[in-house]
């Protein structure tokens, strides 16, 4: 397995990228970690003319604070920096949960945060986080910049709403709403598998224990990660009851269409993601009711 060929640039800047970006357009890809592009390449599901290497970038990586408690990371910042950073696990345990669940140790010590989310795979953990926890992604071109709610980045399998000559350069993740409590369940055949369904759970519950807020996403049973929100919203107002999370699990279910693939039919997808669903919603409710 070998890529075609294709001329390898190492950008010295970001607005030296941005400009190779700009010249060469949908013939040009960016190379951060390479975990998810390199693969295309080898079997020439991807044919770049032009590589255009941004490591080399400072400033691309890290996380800073934000604006009412969020936090913004930047596109080159790897896997492996966040699951060792136990403040951000503190604040977002979201994120953290889902962590060891991507590839394996050797692909998250090179993979990155923007270069997952811009290669768009639905199968993918992060594209459902960044879903759930309605992160904006901030994209930067030779002329501007501008940002995206993560439920209008993903269009379809593969492809964003990134123009040719941009970059995606910083994810902003919202502050954790008060008495929230979160969950990440999947199930894949092997571990580090793409995920045959998985979905990311925020429960807020009021003073009372009633579910105040709910936001559900999930991965590997759509063309995106779909947020099915509004389909579990019948909990909103209700006690954490069993019958009540079945219901809104159930609605979940009624509401996604899966292909299915050679590892799974559509109809087990469909019945992983209620099981997941209702696991998940239960689990992140408990998780606020012991921190009370």
């Amino acid at each position: 397995m070998k890529p075609a060929p294709f001329k390898y640039i190492a950008a010295t800047s970001l607005e030296h990228a941005l400009a190779l970006k700009a010249e060469h357009g949908d013939d040009a890809k960016f190379l951060a970690g390479g975990q998810s592009l390199m693969p295309t390449m080898n079997f020439r599901l991807a044919q770049p003319a032009i590589l255009i290497d941004i490591n080399r970038i400072d400033g691309m990586a890290g996380i800073r604070k934000g604006d009412a408690g969020s936090s913004h990371i930047g596109a080159l910042t790897r896997y492996r920096a966040l699951e060792r950073d136990v403040a951000f696990a503190s604040v977002y345990p979201l994120i953290a949960e889902a962590l060891p669940h991507i590839a394996h140790p050797q692909i998250r010590n090179r993979g990155t945060l923007g270069g997952n989310l811009s290669h768009a795979d639905p199968a993918s953990e992060l594209p459902a986080l960044a879903t759930a926890m309605q992160a904006r992604m901030k994209i930067r071109s030779r002329h501007g910049e501008r940002e995206l709610a993560a439920s209008d980045f993903f269009v379809a399998p593969l492809t964003t709403g990134l123009e040719p000559d941009e970059m995606l350069v910083e994810i902003i993740f919202p502050a954790m709403t008060p008495r929230s409590g979160s969950c990440f369940l999947e199930v894949a055949r092997r571990r580090g598998d793409f995920a045959l369904a998985g979905v990311a759970a925020i429960v807020t519950l009021d003073d009372e224990g009633r579910c105040a807020a709910l936001r559900l996403a999930l991965c590997g049973v759509g063309d995106t990660p779909l947020d099915v929100s509004k389909a579990a919203s019948l909990l909103i107002g209700q006690s954490r009851t069993e019958k009540a999370i079945a219901a809104a699990a159930a609605e979940v279910q009624r509401a996604i269409d899966p292909h299915g693939n050679v590892h799974a039919s559509a109809n087990y997808q469909r019945h992983v993601a209620g099981v997941l669903t209702r696991r998940a919603i239960a689990t992140a409710a408990q998780r606020v009711a012991h921190a009370a």
